[in-house]
C-alpha cells in the first residue's frame, strides 16, 4: 500500500506522526471507452465554450456559477489563504460510545499507521482506546478538504473512518409517513417470527458479487476465442515543462518544415512531374494488386 496522507495524531499534550492509507479498494471490472469498430481508445479534450480553444491544464481554474449564470473565478492562491487549522493534524475532539454514532455519517475509510518514532504512544492510545470500547471523534483536512471522523481499533490498527457534516445528510420527506397505516398484531408476529428464523452470525466471506464474477466470464470467454482487438499503437508524447516550452517548441517545428518545404520546391519541376508519373503508376499497380489480395485479407482477419 502506499500512503496518501502525512499528518500526526494530536491528542492533548501528545503527538503521535502517522501516515494514512485507503483502507479499501474497488474491485469493478473497469473498462475504457473504445471505438467499436477498431477498439482505438475515445480522448476527450478541455476546450472553452466561449473560444473553442483547447486549454492546458495549467490554465484552468475553478470557478463557482451564481443563479444569474455569472461566474466566480477562484485561483490556487484564494485556497492556500483558507484557514484549515487542522491541516497535517488529526485533532482529538472527544470520545463517544460507538452507537452514539449513527453510520449514515460515514463517507471513506482508511488505516493510519505510526511513524518509528511514534509506535510506542500509538500502541498506548490504541490499547487505551480499545480497552474503554468508545471511539475518539477527530477532525481532520485531506485534500483540502476538512471533515470530521472517528478513530477506532480493528485488528491492531487506528481506522479513521470521514463522516459527513450534519447539513449533508439528506432528512427523509415522502408521503406514507404522514400516512396511518395499521398493521395488525398477527402481521407483526409473522414478521417478527421470519427475522428470528433468520438470525446469525455476519460473516462476508459467505457473499460473493455474483455479477463482477459472470461478467469477468464473458471477458474471459472473449479472451479464449481470440475476440480481441489491437489497436495500434500511438506515439508517445514528450509533455512540456510549461506553455512556454511547448509554444517555442511549436514555432522550431513550423520553421523546420517551411525549410523543408522550400528545399523541396527549388528542386525543379522536372523531377516533380516525375515523381506524379511514377506515383500514378504506382498507384494503379496497388489498386489492381488490392482487389487480388482482399479475400486473403479477409481470411487473415477472420482467423485472428
Amino acid at each position: 500500500m502506499r500512503s496518501i496522507w502525512k499528518g500526526a495524531i494530536s491528542f492533548g499534550l501528545v503527538t503521535i506522526p502517522v501516515k494514512l492509507y485507503s483502507a479499501t479498494e474497488q474491485r469493478d471490472v473497469r473498462f475504457h471507452q473504445v471505438h467499436r469498430k477498431d477498439g482505438g481508445r475515445i480522448k476527450y479534450k478541455r476546450v472553452c465554450t466561449i473560444d473553442g480553444e483547447e486549454v492546458p491544464y495549467s490554465d484552468i481554474a475553478k470557478g463557482y456559477e451564481l443563479p444569474s449564470g455569472e461566474i466566480v473565478v477562484l485561483t490556487d492562491e484564494d485556497f492556500a489563504e483558507l484557514p484549515l487549522s487542522t491541516s497535517r493534524r488529526i485533532d482529538v475532539l472527544q470520545f463517544v460510545e460507538q452507537e452514539e454514532v449513527d453510520p449514515i455519517y460515514f463517507a471513506k475509510s482508511y488505516y493510519l499507521e505510526p511513524d518509528a518514532q511514534g509506535a510506542k504512544p500509538y500502541v498506548l492510545l490504541r490499547d487505551a482506546l480499545e480497552s474503554s470500547g468508545q471511539v475518539a471523534i477527530v477532525k481532520i483536512a485531506i485534500r483540502q478538504r476538512e471533515s470530521l471522523a472517528t478513530l477506532r481499533v480493528r485488528e491492531g490498527v487506528f481506522v479513521l473512518e470521514t463522516m459527513l457534516w450534519p447539513d449533508e445528510v439528506r432528512t427523509p420527506d415522502f408521503p406514507f409517513l404522514d400516512e396511518d397505516i395499521e398493521i395488525r398484531k398477527q402481521e407483526l408476529s409473522m414478521a417478527t417470527s421470519l427475522i428470528e428464523s433468520m438470525e446469525g452470525e455476519f460473516d462476508p466471506s459467505q457473499y460473493k458479487d455474483a455479477y463482477r464474477e459472470a461478467l469477468q466470464a464473458v471477458i474471459d470467454a472473449k479472451i479464449e476465442g481470440r475476440e480481441v482487438a489491437r489497436p495500434a499503437e500511438e506515439a508517445e508524447e514528450e509533455p512540456a515543462a510549461d506553455l512556454l516550452s511547448a509554444l517555442r517548441a511549436s514555432v522550431e517545428a513550423a520553421k523546420k518544415s517551411r525549410g523543408e518545404k522550400a528545399a523541396k520546391a527549388s528542386s525543379g519541376k522536372g523531377t516533380s512531374q516525375k515523381k506524379t508519373t511514377t506515383a500514378r503508376k504506382s498507384s494503379s499497380s496497388s489498386s489492381k494488386s488490392g482487389q487480388k489480395k482482399e479475400p486473403a485479407k479477409s481470411r487473415t482477419r477472420k482467423s485472428a
